[in-house]
């Protein structure tokens, strides 16, 4: 099956939830610190491709699965998401807080063990 990974319309670039599945299995890797870092990734990449970067994020909606009675940023799985999150962006130059987002809970997403699922709206360069 394929999917769109993105889409450039008026100047900007919308790039599909983006999930850290091994692109050789389609398998999500183990744990959601390393599905936020490959997602990252991806789309540091998918950005590159498509005539953009990280620096031109204008925004991310970051999909997080789980029960989260006392809110999402209460939870242990969003604080090992924020680490390897806030690493990536530092590594990349970038301070995690500049990039307006969108953090919400689901009860699934498209494969069985995906943790996160993270979509991105950039500027074109």
């Amino acid at each position: 099956m394929h999917w769109a990974k993105g889409a450039v319309a008026g100047g900007f670039i919308f790039l599909a939830g983006t999930e850290g599945l091994d692109p050789e299995t389609l398998k999500p890797v183990e744990g959601i610190k390393a599905q936020t870092r490959l997602a990252l990734e991806k789309i540091k990449q998918r950005l590159e491709e498509m005539g953009s970067s990280l620096s031109h994020i204008v925004k991310l909606t970051y999909y997080i699965v789980g029960d989260f009675p006392e809110g999402i940023v209460a939870s242990k799985k969003y604080q090992e998401m924020a680490e390897a999150r806030d690493e990536f962006f530092r590594e990349n130059g970038i301070e995690p807080g500049d990039i307006p987002s969108d953090l919400i809970g689901v009860t699934a997403l498209g494969r069985k063990g995906m943790e996160i699922e993270i979509a991105a709206i950039a500027v074109l360069r």
